[in-house]
């Protein structure tokens, strides 16, 4: 993941990015921002933790949350849609998930959603990275969402 040819690529492309991040808490803008000049791609990041945090910062509907829960590919979609709206970017990487320690049958730990918004266009997957342990799944999440914006940037 080389960070400065991530940038460059942006730049050639005029691209502008924002990050919609939970579960990894800003991890993806802090490695946007380690390259000095960054602020001219790196347009602003979202740390929404919380429900309220998504709704009130990213517009997620209640309704998804409650009908799907917030580590899903609808609300990764919604999060990285809500922050292409609020703010001047044209490329948005979202990611929501469990870190751990703990999950649940149906959501465990080491699995993280992910979006990815370019323009109105916006893709989404689910990477089930398993029960690394709360700070390798997280690193894991950072690295998954760097690449998406890589491979993103060098396709515009």
């Amino acid at each position: 993941m080389d960070v400065a040819a991530l940038l460059e690529a942006c730049r050639k492309a005029g691209l502008r990015i924002a990050t919609a991040e939970s579960c990894t808490a800003g991890m993806v803008a802090a490695a946007l921002t380690e390259v000095a000049g960054s602020s001219d791609v790196f347009e602003r990041g979202f740390v929404t933790y919380t429900n309220l945090a998504k709704t009130e910062m990213l517009g997620v509907r209640e309704a998804t949350l409650s009908a799907v829960g917030a580590v899903s590919e609808d609300v990764a979609r919604e999060m990285a849609l809500g922050a292409l709206v609020n703010s001047d970017a044209q490329l948005v990487v979202s990611v929501t998930g469990i870190a751990g320690p703990g999950g649940s049958e149906f959501k465990p730990e080491g699995r993280v959603c992910f979006g990815l918004a370019i323009g109105r266009t916006c893709t989404t997957e689910t990477v089930e990275f398993g029960a690394l342990g709360r700070r390798q799944v997280r690193e894991a999440a950072r690295n998954h969402a760097m690449a998406l914006l890589c491979k993103a940037a060098l396709e515009s």
